[in-house]
């Protein structure tokens, strides 16, 4: 074994594939010092016993391009490197047994096809034709997807590993990483059973380990394992290389020809947690128990999908620990509390099939300092602390895997590890009829069931069982007056002498407006991508309270608290201090009016302005502002006068709106959504925001690569639709058809109650804006659109400011 280095440019923790790929991607990039340490050897965690399927599409347009290029390494590897991978292209194909599960696959194709998929819809007998053992008579039909295949994953490992030397890393085994030092928040070195490594970046690649490693640094990484099965027949009559794999999801499982054998995998409705009490220190290409009782159902399911196997004997009865997260993102990006400490993790069971596109992605983003795509959603920073409990993690981990194959409804809620954050007022709200969902841990309600009905979600593609309600909670605010409890808000207040200098410098908009002013901004990293969109309000000459959404929240807190370093400035979390009641509609100005002796009218309390008032006995801070294009005020309540206030708007006549009826009126009022419809790899020009952009009158993180932009003008703007035919429905990922060319997918999307149909927003190139006809895929069948770049509803804002 190679001497371990005293010094490296990186030390990346973790020696499965992932680790080994961002190895070798930083290598290749020509990063000097690499150095990849695993405590026992190479791919003895997870990926030794990975089933080795290898998708290249999805329908989400991030992970779709992590694929593709995790595909395309793959079937080079082996040519760059003289390492066999064992990749072949096979092709895979789904299958459908009910019409919901046809219509998932009919969606979801129509989004990864307009991501460059190639896919073929398949009737029962073209199944058949693609896999003769099936049995297809109770199929109505299924999906073939032409680039996918499988690999072999230790071979696969390997190459990277031997393309990664060849470029200069240094990759040693036998190494325990024990400890992460760091100093005035920054990474300095990692310890080692072998002795200390001085380094300025540490990336945690260590599968199961991942949480341990996290702690090492103090640093929530939420997984956890459970055991995955799978068997592996006797040789097959009709088993034959090239086979496809195939996945019958309704039965939870998934097939694989594995040299002349199958091999049967399960992702089971309740899965088995494992490792409750920490991986065993001696853990290296272990083996769990058999457990035949829990394997049988989907035996039985096999059995039936696939009836040769009656007649077949099992070589192995594999049980192997993969992990997962509580949310089925993985993580990737950096840590939230300390510089120079990356995290690569928790691959809910596709870091075989992600691992080429995920080093590729996160090399790049060490090496430019800012993310190569938008990778929002799997960004480290937007797990809450309470969800790294053990406790939290094996109740959840027993759902998450089996999410992987069950059905994806829209709006779809976690059932288990609930409760972990409630509103002062989440007991009014559940005897108002209150549904509720989680978000970041809070329980917060969706919609609210009318008498009669039971707020239990009824899942399905077309109308749920809250459509109705959710309508009529929608119409309230737009014709009368509802209030929201947006409680789950994260608030942050930022106070000291240079509290106005932070935030100008981390803000686009100008923060040197008087006390009293709410500002709308976005915060933006040095390519000028967004990375946060909020408000703030500055309450007297050193202090301000940034508002953020609830899923933004710690990540929000976590980039301020980077920039803060070496400023007079104190930051505090205050979420849990004040509640937040948002009443809005044309006549929240006449339901609020009894309540306080403060002066609501334009002229006493313009639009964007911020004051303390009393209301309803109770002193709390009331903004004027508005994310569903109405009239209405946001109301700050400390914690414990929030019962007290909720009911005395309740009492005047505020209706309560869930936060399916909040999506729904955003979008139709075309309002912006961080993480769907804007992200960092969005620029403000592009997103229709250049209005809260302020490069003239100041300095910000961003201005120059903001500047370069404007020159240059747009190339893709931000648009919004809306289906011509009113039934319908959109959830987001949908391609979008300019003069009948699909030029991008919808970013988000909802029901327009006021504007009589399905609304999304979508990106949509330069040259295509000036398009004689829009259109969106729904599902396969085109549904003409209308299309704006300004509002649908009310595009002059004069219903938000009360004119």
């Amino acid at each position: 074994m190679a001497p371990l280095p005293s010094h490296a440019s990186i030390v990346i923790v973790g020696g499965g594939i992932v680790g080994l790929s961002l190895a070798y991607h930083l290598a290749k990039a020509g990063r000097d010092g690499v150095l990849l340490l695993e405590r026992k050897q190479f791919t003895c965690g997870t990926t030794w016993h990975a089933a080795g399927l290898v998708r290249s599409a999805a329908p989400h347009p991030t992970l779709a391009a992590i694929l593709a290029d995790s595909s395309r390494l793959y079937a080079e590897l082996e040519a760059e490197t003289g390492q066999p991978t064992g990749y072949r292209q096979t092709g895979s194909i789904y299958t459908a047994g009910n019409a919901e599960r046809w219509e998932e696959l009919k969606r979801s194709a129509a989004s990864a096809r307009a991501y460059g998929a190639e896919i073929e819809f398949c009737t029962p007998a073209d199944l058949k034709r693609l896999w003769p053992l099936l049995h297809v008579d109770d199929l109505i039909g299924g999906s073939f997807y032409a680039g996918d295949g499988q690999t072999n994953p230790a071979d696969t490992a390997a190459a990277l590993a031997r393309g990664a030397r060849q470029a200069g890393a240094v990759l040693l085994e036998n190494v325990k990483v024990t400890g992460i030092r760091a100093a005035g928040g920054r990474i300095t070195g990692v310890e080692t059973e072998e002795g200390p490594v001085a380094t300025e970046c540490v990336a945690n690649c260590a599968g199961m380990w991942a949480r341990e490693v996290g702690l090492m640094a103090g640093t929530p990484v939420p997984l956890h394992a459970a055991e995955h099965f799978y068997i592996v027949t006797e040789p097959m009559e009709g088993v034959e290389a090239g086979l496809p794999v195939m996945r019958d999801q309704d039965s939870s499982a998934y097939y694989k020809e594995d040299a002349g054998k199958l091999l049967v995998g399960a992702f089971e409705p309740a899965a088995k947690p494992w490792g409750m009490d920490g991986i065993p220190d001696d853990f290296c290409f272990d083996q769990l128990p058999d457990d035949w009782d829990h394997f049988e159902p989907i035996l039985e399911g096999a059995l039936h999908r696939v009836p040769a196997l009656r007649e077949t004997g099992i070589r192995l009865f594999f049980n192997g620990p993969e992990s997962f997260t509580p949310d089925q993102a993985f993580h990737l990006g950096p840590a939230g509390n300390v510089e120079g400490f990356w995290i690569a993790a928790g691959f809910n069971s596709i870091g075989i099939q992600a691992a080429g596109g995920i080093g590729q992605r996160l090399a790049a983003w060490i090496e430019e300092g800012v993310p190569p795509c938008d990778l929002s959603a799997f960004d480290p920073r937007r797990m809450q602390p309470f969800q790294n409990g053990r406790t939290y993690l094996k109740a959840r981990v027993s759902e998450a895997l089996g999410l992987l194959y069950a059905m994806h409804w829209p709006y779809r809620q976690f059932e288990t590890a609930r409760g972990e954050r409630r509103s002062p007022v989440h007991g009014a709200l559940a005897e108002a009829g209150a549904c509720f969902g989680e978000v970041a841990g809070w329980e917060r309600a969706n919609w609210f069931a009318r008498p009669g009905e039971e707020p239990v979600y009824e899942y399905s593609y077309g109308r749920q069982n809250w459509f109705g309600a959710s309508a009529a909670e929608h119409r309230s605010v737009r014709e009368e007056a509802g209030v929201f409890d947006l409680t789950s808000f994260g608030k942050i207040m930022v106070e000291g002498p240079d509290a106005e200098a932070l935030l100008q410098w981390v803000s686009a908009n100008d923060m040197s407006r008087p006390p009293g002013s709410v500002i709308y901004t976005q915060w933006l990293n040095a390519a000028a991508g967004i990375e946060a969109d909020l408000t703030i309000t500055r309450l007297d000459e050193a202090r301000y309270m940034v508002v953020t959404a609830a899923a933004a929240a710690a990540r929000d807190l976590a980039r301020l608290r980077v920039e803060a370093r070496n400023r007079r400035v104190d930051l505090a979390d205050i979420t849990d201090e004040l509640a937040v009641f948002a009443v809005m509609g044309p006549k929240s100005r006449a339901l609020l009016a009894p309540l306080t002796s403060a002066d609501l009218s334009d002229n006493a309390f313009p639009f964007g302005t911020s004051q303390e008032i009393e209301l309803a006995g109770a002193p709390l801070r009331a903004s004027r502002i508005s994310y569903v294009g109405e009239l209405g005020w946001e109301l700050y309540v400390p914690w414990s006068e929030a019962g007290g206030v909720f009911a005395a708007l309740r009492e005047s006549g505020a209706r309560p709106v869930g936060m399916h009826a909040l999506d729904s009126l955003r979008i139709e009022k075309a309002y912006r959504h961080w993480g769907h419809d804007i992200a960092p790899s969005d620029n403000p020009l592009e997103a229709g925001l250049a209005f809260a952009v302020k490069p003239d009158a100041k300095d910000f993180l961003g201005r120059e690569a903001y500047l370069r932009a404007r020159e240059a003008g747009p190339s893709r703007r931000l648009m919004q639709f809306r289906l011509l035919d009113p039934e319908p429905l959109l959830y987001g990922h949908e391609p979008i058809l300019a003069d009948g060319c699909t030029v991008d997918t919808l970013t988000s999307a909802n029901y327009g109650h006021a504007l009589g149909g399905a609304v999304g927003l979508g990106y949509v190139p330069a040259q295509a804006l000036d398009a004689g006809e829009f259109a969106i895929n729904v599902a396969g069948v085109t549904v003409p659109a209308e299309a704006s770049l300004r509002p649908l509803y009310d595009p002059g804002n004069r219903r938000m400011r009360g004119v």
